[in-house]
């Protein structure tokens, strides 16, 4: 069964990570746990998926940290989505930006790497805090509209650009982009997504409101 989430809660749950801005420390933990446990009632990835590409995401943080911990001028982070792993942040040439995404792409599990870095110096506070508002922007956008299923739609913003990704009709990817674009702040829009097909899609929700878990699914990325 399909179990209801209402916007204020999403409003709620999408806003702490900017309260854990102002009070650092009181409660990151609980409220990740919140937003991770209410976006799974609906994640059109198997409960499989999704551990792997929370153990793909601590793997390649280890694993970064453990290469760069000495250099300030990189400043890397690393979101899976149904195995394909999106790499955002910035370093300093291309040779560096190269390197990561070797590293992340001898993750056990990663099928694909996006790699999206930036040849720049790092983002500061100001930059990060009106990024976690935009994702906040775009998810409460995407929520207003009931022909997409937000919860499976996963939001990631790195100054100023939004990155998408999820498993979704050709249909549900132009509205999603379409969207997104239009949420004031946004400079640039980036599909990550998996297209799957309407029949894939259809037996997705079958299984999801018939109280079973979804089917494992693949969809084609069209993404060099």
């Amino acid at each position: 069964m399909k179990l209801p989430v209402t916007r204020s809660i999403w409003t709620v749950l999408l806003m702490l990570p900017l309260f854990t801005l102002v009070l650092p420390g009181c409660f990151p933990v609980v409220a990740t746990g919140m937003v991770a446990g209410a976006m799974s009632i609906s994640d059109r990835r198997t409960t499989g998926a999704q551990a792997e590409d929370q153990a793909i995401e601590l793997k390649a943080a280890s694993r970064l940290r453990d290469r760069f911990s000495s250099d300030k001028a990189i400043s890397t982070s690393v979101v899976s989505f149904n195995r394909t792993a999106l790499i955002t942040g910035f370093a300093p040439d291309a040779a560096t930006k190269l390197e990561i995404g070797e590293i992340v792409a001898k993750v056990e599990n990663v099928r694909q790497v996006v790699n999206e870095i930036q040849l720049s110096g790092p983002a500061g506070t100001v930059t990060y805090t009106q990024d976690v508002y935009l994702t906040t922007r775009v998810k409460l956008t995407l929520l207003d509209h009931r022909s997409i299923n937000a919860n499976s739609i996963k939001v990631v913003t790195e100054s100023s650009t939004v990155y998408l990704m999820g498993l979704v009709t050709e249909k549900e990817a132009n509205e999603v982009a379409s969207l997104t674009s239009r949420v004031p702040g946004v400079r640039r829009v980036v599909r990550a997504f998996e297209i799957i097909s309407e029949d894939q899609r259809k037996a997705i929700d079958r299984a999801v409101e018939g109280g079973g878990p979804p089917p494992e699914t693949r969809g084609q990325n069209p993404r060099p």
